[in-house]
C-alpha cells in the first residue's frame, strides 16, 4: 500500500508542475528560470544562461544598420534597451525646422537668401548617429535617398552645393522661399579613434568659421557633448543657434544663453529599463512587471514614454524636444521617473550582483546623466552593480575586465562598436 501512496504522490506532484508551467504571463514575455526566480541561488547557473541586457548601443552592422539577431537573442533572458532612434531623429530635425521658420526674419546672417548649416556627426557607423543625421536632412529637405534610406555620410565641405551626399533644400515662410544648404559636416573622431569627440567638434567649428563665417546660420549636432563644445567655442558669442541631443544638464541650462535646443531621449526611462529587465529576469517574473503593469511596490511606466518591439527584443524610450518653451522641466537630467521610484522589497527581489560597463568614461551623456541615474535605480531595485569604465576606443579595454563572469548574476553591456557583440558573448559561452 505504501508503494502505491508514494507513486500517487509523485504523480500528483508532476501533474501540478505541468499545470503551473502551462500558466502564461499574459501578453508579456516570461523570464526564464535560469536564475531560479524570486532571487534564488545563481551560483550554479551557466554564464551563457544568465540575464543579459545590451544598452545604449544596439548590436548591429555598423555599415548597414542591420540588427545582430544572434547577439539580441543570445539566450532567453537577453534584451536591448535604448530609445527610438528614428523618432528621435525626426524630433530633432523638426525642432530645427520650426526654429528656422519662427526666426526667419533674423536667422539669415548675411542676407543671401540661403540658410546655411553645419553638422557635427558622432559616429558614421552608429545607428543613433545615422538616425539623427537623417532626421535633420529629411526635415530640412537636404537629404538624398540611397539604398532605401537617406544618405547619412559626411560631406566634408559643401559651400558650393555640389556634394552628391546632400542636396540644397527649400523652405517657404511668409510667402518667400529660402534655400537651405548643408555647408559642411564631418565625423567627430579624434586621433586615438574615439568618436562623438567634443574637442574635435570644437576644433571643427574653428576651421569652418574661419572659412565661411557669415554663411553659417544654424548648427546641428548629433549630441550635446559636441554641440556644447561648438557653442562654447564659437556659436554663443556669434549668436548662432546650436541644436544638440541628449538633454544634458549643461545644454539645457545653456538654452537661456542662446543654445537653440536639444532632445531628451528620456535617459531616466532608459536607465530604469536597463536594470529593470535584469531584475525581472533574475526574479523569474513576467517581463512586463514594473514596466507595463505595476509591481508589488507600485512601479509602472507610463505607456507614452516607451515601447517594446518583440521581434527585436528591444525596449525603446520615446524622445521629447527641449526648447525655450519647456527647458525648465528638464534642468535636472539625473532626476528619476517618479512613476518608478518605489523601493522593491528584498523578500521577493533580494540583492544580486551585476556587471555593467560604460563604453566611454569620458562621454558626457553616459558619465553625467546615464550613470548617475543607474546608480539611483540600482538601489531601488536591490542590485549591487559593478561599474566598469571603458576608454571609448577598444573593446578589449572592457572585455579584459570580464575575466571571471562566474562572480556575477547578470550583465549589462555598452559596446564600443555595435558590431562587436560576439566579443562579449564568446566570454559568456566559455
Amino acid at each position: 500500500m505504501k508503494k502505491w501512496q508514494g507513486f500517487l504522490t509523485v504523480t500528483m506532484a508532476l501533474g501540478l508542475t505541468v499545470s503551473l508551467a502551462a500558466c502564461g504571463g499574459g501578453d508579456g514575455d516570461k523570464a526564464t528560470d535560469a536564475s531560479k526566480g524570486s532571487g534564488g541561488d545563481t551560483t550554479n547557473v551557466a554564464n551563457k544562461d544568465k540575464p543579459l541586457v545590451w544598452f545604449n548601443r544596439q548590436p548591429s552592422n555598423s555599415s548597414t544598420g542591420e540588427l545582430d539577431k544572434a547577439a539580441l537573442s543570445f539566450n532567453d533572458n537577453t534584451y536591448y534597451v535604448g530609445f527610438d532612434a528614428k523618432q528621435g531623429g525626426e524630433v530633432q530635425g523638426t525642432m530645427i525646422k520650426d526654429y528656422i521658420e519662427k526666426n526667419i526674419d533674423t536667422i539669415d546672417r548675411n542676407g543671401d537668401g540661403t540658410i546655411g548649416y553645419v553638422l557635427a556627426i558622432g559616429d558614421v557607423g552608429h545607428n543613433d548617429s545615422i538616425a539623427r543625421t537623417r532626421g535633420v536632412r529629411e526635415a530640412l529637405s537636404t537629404g538624398v535617398k540611397e539604398d532605401g534610406g537617406i544618405n547619412s555620410k559626411p560631406v566634408g565641405t559643401n559651400t558650393e552645393g555640389k556634394s552628391k551626399a546632400v542636396k540644397d533644400g527649400e523652405i517657404e515662410v511668409k510667402g518667400k522661399k529660402y534655400k537651405i544648404r548643408e555647408l559642411a559636416s564631418q565625423e567627430m573622431k579624434n586621433n586615438s579613434g574615439a568618436t562623438w569627440d567634443a574637442a574635435t567638434a570644437g576644433n571643427a567649428i574653428g576651421t569652418w568659421s574661419s572659412s565661411f563665417d557669415k554663411q553659417i546660420d544654424v548648427i546641428a549636432s548629433n549630441n550635446d557633448g559636441m554641440g556644447m563644445s561648438i557653442f562654447n567655442a564659437w556659436s554663443q558669442e556669434n549668436k548662432v543657434p546650436t541644436f544638440g541631443y541628449d538633454a544634458n544638464s549643461d545644454a539645457v541650462s545653456a538654452i537661456k544663453e542662446g543654445y537653440g535646443g536639444t532632445v531628451s531621449q528620456r535617459a531616466d526611462v532608459q536607465a530604469y529599463l536597463t536594470l529593470r529587465v535584469l531584475r525581472n529576469s533574475l526574479d523569474g517574473v513576467d517581463m512586463d512587471t514594473g514596466i507595463g503593469k505595476a509591481d508589488d511596490a507600485g512601479n509602472k511606466l507610463g505607456s507614452d514614454v516607451y515601447k517594446y518591439d518583440k521581434d527585436e527584443r528591444s525596449y525603446y524610450a520615446m524622445n521629447v524636444a527641449v526648447t525655450g518653451d519647456n527647458y525648465n522641466d528638464f534642468t535636472d537630467s539625473t532626476k528619476i521617473d517618479k512613476a518608478v521610484s518605489n523601493q522593491l522589497g528584498k523578500e521577493n527581489s533580494p540583492e544580486k550582483k551585476v556587471w555593467l560597463d560604460i563604453y566611454n568614461s569620458a562621454d558626457n551623456f553616459l558619465g553625467s546623466t546615464y550613470k548617475p541615474l543607474l546608480e539611483k535605480y540600482d538601489k531601488l531595485l536591490n542590485l549591487n552593480v559593478e561599474y566598469i569604465a571603458g576608454d571609448g576606443q577598444t573593446e578589449s579595454n572592457i572585455t579584459n575586465r570580464l575575466g571571471n563572469p562566474n562572480e556575477y548574476d547578470a550583465f549589462a553591456i555598452n559596446m564600443v562598436k555595435t558590431d562587436n557583440g560576439a566579443s562579449y558573448t564568446s566570454i559568456l559561452n566559455q
